[in-house]
């Protein structure tokens, strides 16, 4: 025989009925609640905090023998030279002549983008901005801003997968109201809760998922977002004099972080719907996709991975949009040095107002 105990949402002591009062009583705290409430609610912690994700992967494609026929070999068509790349390099600079070459077996077995957005800004505007993010670095070492290593910016395609989804929501939350006063004896305080739910629907359109391994997420992230309005179908040709990877993070292993930030988004939303409350707590959450939908994509980002001493350092331009990223290291010398100088000036600056001191007084 199953026996039903329920619960009090204020501090989940075992709520009985109370006759007198035809309600739901807690004898703990003391609080009621009219049984059809109580069970609504009871009904509501049974649901299991369970997501429910439905994606459709039939979009995706390889590339066929034909289009890689057309991409040509591994060696620089104007010098001859032999061009080396890693594993997920697809295309790359020479560097003998600077010429760029797109190389099949990088691209041999490869799912074939659905879409690529193509560089907006050059080479000089990656510089520049990089110059610039430098400037009133104090401490940044002076070999750091050296023209060959900032002039070393790369123009990458870089790849995403891209989802798409109709989603539906349901959020609990533990909402409470509290006011304060008092007397001429006591402070007092009374809070009130109260068991809020939003549910909802919400689509998502390109939600961006780096997949690339050696690209930090926080920094793809960070460049975010680009404008899919200058979206394009995939070509060959768009490739041309830059560098582009292939990705070694494939689809299914990017829908866990795609789900999630989707939950997020949708969590975000319904939480700017609670109002009139004091502290709002979410209790319960769980999404359900329809219809959800990944395409494979290459996005453009002028990069530049470097070397300091036995840091290594990254810089990340959205190709598009101009937004930059990066860690900059600091110069143990300078850094002394500022503290010496700073040091003496308070020291000068103390000694003055102790000689002032002594004439005055």
């Amino acid at each position: 025989m199953e026996i039903k105990e329920y619960k009090c949402p204020n501090c989940a002591g075992a709520v009985k009925f109370d006759s007198s009062s035809q309600n739901m009583k807690c004898p703990y705290c003391g609080a009621e609640f009219e049984v059809k409430i109580l069970e609504e609610y009871q009904k509501e912690l049974t649901v299991p905090d369970q997501d429910n994700f439905n994606w459709n992967q039939q979009g995706l494609q390889a590339m066929n023998s034909g289009e890689l026929e057309d991409l040509g070999a591994g060696s620089c068509p104007s010098c001859g030279a032999e061009l080396i790349g890693d594993k997920n390099t697809a295309a790359m600079v020479c560097p003998n002549c600077g010429n760029t070459q797109i190389v099949m077996q990088r691209l041999s077995g490869m799912l074939k983008p659905n879409y690529l957005i193509p560089f907006k800004l050059e080479k000089k505007d990656a510089v520049a901005a990089l110059k610039d993010f430098y400037k009133g670095k104090r401490l940044l070492p002076n070999s750091f801003k050296d023209e060959n290593r900032v002039n070393s910016i790369q123009g990458v395609y870089l790849p995403f997968w891209l989802f798409n989804a109709k989603t539906s929501g349901y959020i609990r939350f533990r909402a409470a109201k509290t006011k304060t006063w008092s007397d001429s004896s006591y402070n007092y305080t009374k809070t009130d809760y109260y068991s809020v739910v939003r549910e909802g629907s919400l689509n998502f359109e390109k939600v961006p998922v780096d997949g690339s391994q050696r690209m930090d997420d926080s920094y793809m992230d960070a460049i975010e977002p680009f404008d899919y309005g200058q979206i394009k179908d995939f070509g060959t040709a768009y490739l041309s004099g830059y560098l582009a990877e292939k990705y070694d993070v494939d689809a299914d292993a990017s829908k866990t972080r795609a789900g999630a930030r989707m939950k997020a988004s949708l969590e975000e939303e319904f939480t700017k719907s609670v109002k009139g409350y004091t502290t709002v707590k979410i209790e319960n959450s769980r999404i359900n996709v329809e219809d959800g939908k990944i395409n494979y994509s290459l996005l453009p980002a002028w990069v530049l991975n470097t070397k300091y001493k036995r840091g290594e350092y990254l810089f990340i331009m959205n190709g598009q949009t101009g937004r930059l990223v990066g860690r900059l290291p600091a110069d143990r010398g300078k850094f002394w040095k500022y503290t010496l100088m700073f040091t003496g000036i308070m020291g000068l600056a103390f000694t003055a107002l102790i000689v002032l001191l002594r004439i005055f007084i």
